[in-house]
């Protein structure tokens, strides 16, 4: 991983809900042999600090994230667990001020053309794009291509399989985050080789 770019490590960032910390460990393992080292895993349940640090702690090759970072609060819950990135859906100033004070790697949302500005004003180039497709998709991210050209995206929410490549191919894109390479049915039967071939399949993407 570079000091910065939380974009160049895999074409596709699997998007992570841990209910059972439990699952943590041998779902990453899975993502990884797969070839998905970078993983958010989202604070959207009460698991997920527990599964960050697991991670950190057991799967080596893996790239750790908490995503859903909402508050300075979580950013120092996130780094003390031993998350390697951070990932918001949104950005405020406070949020950004902790963010760069974290001194790891972060990815602020922006789903409008002022949030990408005011970013950039604050010598931020590199964000998470949200939701993706609700907020104009593909069409949306390639029409800032020449006015913000400097701007890096990771668009993230309703991407999938199919979408990806057109997502991919833009050149203002470095990465993708989905969880459609982690289906509901084949986490609660823990199917980690079921998960380990969507994610390979993921990672062949372009």
């Amino acid at each position: 991983m570079t000091d910065s770019s939380v974009l160049d490590l895999a074409p596709v960032v699997p998007v992570v809900v841990v209910e059972d910390v439990a699952d943590a460990v041998p779902l990453a393992r899975a993502l990884v042999a797969g070839g998905l080292r970078a993983i958010e895993v989202t604070l959207r349940t009460p698991a997920a600090l527990d599964a960050i640090r697991a991670v950190a702690n057991e799967v080596p090759d893996a790239v750790v994230g908490a995503g859903t970072v909402i508050s300075p609060q979580n950013v120092a819950d996130s780094v003390a667990a031993g998350a390697r990135f951070l990932v918001s859906p949104g950005w405020t100033d406070t949020l950004l001020d902790a963010m760069k004070k974290s001194g790891v790697p972060f990815l602020p949302g922006v789903s409008t053309t002022s949030e990408v500005v005011a970013l950039l004003e604050r010598g931020v180039s590199e964000m998470k794009f949200f939701p993706a497709e609700a907020a104009g998709g593909v069409p949306y991210l390639k029409s800032l291509a020449g006015p913000l050209p400097q701007a890096r995206f990771c668009p993230t929410g309703g991407v999938s399989l199919g979408s990806a490549p057109s997502y991919l191919a833009l050149k203002n894109v470095g990465c993708v985050g989905g969880s459609w390479m982690l289906p509901a049915d084949a986490v609660a039967a823990k199917d980690w080789a079921r998960i380990e071939t969507l994610a390979r399949e993921a990672a062949g993407l372009e």
